[in-house]
This record gives C-alpha cells, structure tokens and sequence, in this order.
C-alpha cells in the first residue's frame, strides 16, 4: 500500500467491461512511498484532485475495488484525514 496526492483525472470513454463505470485518477506517490512514478488507480471512493489517499497495488487492489476479474493494478481504498499528521520513518 502506498500514500499519494491526486494530481489528475484519466478519461477512457473505451475500456474492459470490467472496467465499465470506473473512475481513474493519476496518483503521485509520496516521498519513501514507491518509486517516485506517477500511477493510474481506479477511485471508487470519490477522491478528488489535490487529496492524499491510500492506495492498494497488486493483485489487492483487484479485491479493494470490488472486482477480483477486473485488471487492476492499484485501486484508492482510502483518504487521509490530516495529511500533517503522516509520519514517514528514515
């Protein structure tokens, strides 16, 4: 699971059928969190641009967005209340 801050949407107005009525946003992971790329992860949550939100990778994130047979790779299981409040060990 990672941390990371909204930055933007992705409309795909083609997709899997899996897919069909997901929402997609562009995550910027936080610094130690990943590998400093931006990713795709679908939102069923309704997060919105600017928001820090927990995000669930891998073959989890099929399960957290309610769809184990979807291809998903990262999914928003989460927003962050205080994001002052995150504490990231060296």
């Amino acid at each position: 699971m990672i941390i990371g801050k909204v930055v933007g949407t992705v409309i795909s107005t083609r997709k899997n059928s899996e897919l069909v009525g997901s929402k997609f946003m562009i995550i910027e992971p936080m610094d130690k969190m990943g590998n400093g790329e931006r990713i795709v992860a679908v939102d069923n949550i309704g997060a919105g641009i600017k928001e820090i939100v927990l995000v669930a990778t891998g073959s989890s994130a099929r399960y957290a967005c309610g769809n184990p047979q979807a291809p998903v790779d990262a999914c928003i299981v989460g927003i962050v209340d205080d994001p002052h409040k995150i504490v990231i060990e060296k």
